[in-house]
């Protein structure tokens, strides 16, 4: 059994949950977001709390899926009352980045400018050194996987450290060659 899965979600004031057949609609001040329930677990609310049930506790797969939905749901309860940020920052001379209403204009030393679109429901912002990106939104998974992206375009190098790496990432750095 799942120690994840066992966890009750509390329902923050604002935040309400319906259920229509196997998807669960989480609603909240910031938007709402679905959620699938997967076959051999159950949904039960009591009061201000969500309880994730494995009918089926012998099951391998069934006792994969119960920490599964209970962590989703819980993210989407956190993300339509909270929302979700990550900070990139970006490391190098020469480097720059615009956001813009649909995305972000970066500069990133290749011999074009580079623009990534902005999935449904993720903004961001920079700070007035344009070299801090905050990404933000209420999906956790499309905050994550935008960040990743913009990320992949110029991932730290080894050598000087310059490049796009999270908010108080360690980079190992390595020395040069030596003559």
């Amino acid at each position: 059994m799942s120690r994840i899965g066992k966890k009750p979600i509390l329902i923050p004031s604002g935040v309400t949950i319906n259920r229509k057949g196997t998807v669960v609609d989480v609603a909240g001040p910031r938007g709402s977001l679905q959620v699938e329930i997967l076959e051999g677990i159950e949904i039960e609310e009591k009061e201000n709390q969500i309880l994730v049930i494995n009918q089926r506790p012998g099951d391998k797969t069934c006792n994969a899926r119960h920490g599964l939905i209970r962590s989703l749901l819980a993210n989407a309860v956190s993300g339509v009352s909270e929302g979700f940020t990550k900070v990139l920052e970006l490391h190098g001379i020469g480097y720059r980045v615009e956001v813009q209403k649909t995305g972000l204009n970066l500069a990133l030393g290749f011999s074009h400018p580079v623009f990534m679109e902005f999935p449904d429901g993720i903004t961001a912002e920079t700070d007035k050194s344009n070299n801090v990106i905050t990404v933000m939104g209420i999906d956790k998974q499309r905050v994550g996987q935008y960040c990743a992206d913009v990320r992949k375009l110029r991932p730290p190098e080894p050598y000087k450290g310059k490049g796009f790496r999270y908010k108080g990432e360690k980079v190992r750095r390595k020395s040069g060659k030596t003559v």
